[in-house]
């Protein structure tokens, strides 16, 4: 991985996002095109989603299909939406088959539950969740029910198949979601293990922000003459204003709490290096009158849900998190990312910066620096 480095940020100071010159994407699909169930169709609709993001309109007839997909996005493309409808109109048609989804986060988790929970009112479809941080038992008892859907991080899986509680060999469609994440988060001999135990032939779906020769070689193993669809992160930055505030010996501290007092500051999240740090500044935020919560290794599950939720309902402003803590995140409207710390290394900040400027609005990405 490349050490970040902000230079190339000041270099580009005064670049106003706005005139950044974008072809408009026009899809080649719609939604009432896609041959999927019609109370699917209603469901898709009543989420209020109505032309298919580019990641969408290619996907979605390629998985419907049968194929493999090879997807390259990030989060905030679309791309949950693109696996989960056909692959809820996959069950539909055969209500005997299984789909396993494997996430590196417990957070993303449980937003690809939520989302799929959205799709699938009155089709009878069920799903389970599998996840550290929460009681194992509970987990066990949804999965002898035999759910159609099962979204589950690395870790908590492999155990689940330990105890024989879960068999991978079930599992006609698998989805690995933000692999390159899972590679950073050390995940890579666990999920070689879930691969060996898949079925074959089944349809695998593959989705990484970035391939490099890590993430290249686990999409060998992992799938059969993919079809390939990219969308690249610069397009998806294109919206995002990127700057650079120089500290020149004041204290950080101040210097963000009298960025946060300005009115454009709606809602911000902040990115530290250290779960201590975070948790630090959090505390100091509250006592100064913000409405301030914390995501970091160190909270239980349940404590960073809540503060993910309270966050996203706007009754926190300020939500503090550290890199391992944000993988996934995936929240409408952030109007700044703030790097409180330096990343460490550059995919760390595209990373960072992509948690706003999404769903055709602009945001602010503001880099602390000496």
């Amino acid at each position: 991985m490349r050490t970040f480095d902000p230079s190339f940020i000041i270099k580009n100071l005064n670049e106003d996002v706005s005139a950044v010159v974008e072809e408009k994407f026009t899809p080649k699909n719609s939604f009432a095109d896609f041959e999927i169930s019609s109370q699917l169709k209603d469901n898709v609709g009543r989420r209020g989603y109505t032309d298919p993001t580019p990641i969408q309109d290619q996907a979605i007839p390629e998985i419907l299909a049968g194929h493999d997909v090879v997807g390259i996005a990030n989060t905030g493309t679309g791309k949950t939406g693109a696996f989960l409808i056909p692959l809820i109109d996959k069950v539909v048609k055969n209500k005997a088959q299984k789909v396993l989804i494997v996430t590196p986060t417990r957070e993303l988790a449980v937003q690809i539950e939520k989302e799929l929970y959205s799709f699938t009112k009155d089709l009878g479809i069920f799903s389970t969740i599998c996840i550290g941080g929460m009681p194992i038992r509970k987990q066990i008892y949804h999965l002898n029910r035999r759910p159609h859907f099962v979204i589950g991080t690395p870790g908590r899986l492999l155990d689940l198949c330990e105890q024989r509680c879960i068999n991978f060999a079930d599992y006609q469609t698998v989805v690995l979601d933000e692999v390159d994440r899972m590679l950073d988060m050390g995940f890579l001999p666990d999920m070689e293990r879930i691969i060996s135990k898949l079925p074959s032939p089944r349809q695998s779906l593959f989705f990484s922000a970035t391939i490099t020769d890590k993430v290249r070689a686990v999409m060998n193993k992992f799938t059969a003459q993919p079809v390939t669809i990219s969308v690249k992160i610069t397009d998806t930055l294109a919206k995002v204003k990127q700057d650079v505030v120089r500290v020149n010996g004041k204290g950080k501290t101040g210097m963000l709490i009298e960025l946060l007092y300005s009115e454009e500051f709606e809602k911000v999240l902040v990115f530290g290096r250290t779960k201590r740090g975070v948790e630090t500044l959090s505390r100091e935020l509250t006592r100064n009158g913000f409405q301030a919560a914390s995501i970091h290794g160190n909270k239980s599950q349940n404590q960073r849900q809540h503060a993910l939720e309270q966050f996203k309902l706007g009754r926190v402003k300020v939500l503090l998190a550290t890199d391992v803590a944000s993988r996934g995140l995936d929240i409408d409207d952030i109007s700044h990312v703030i790097n409180y710390d330096l990343p460490e290394t550059y995919e760390d900040y595209i990373h960072r910066i992509g948690r706003t400027g999404r769903a055709n609005k602009k945001g602010t990405a503001i880099t602390f620096v000496a």
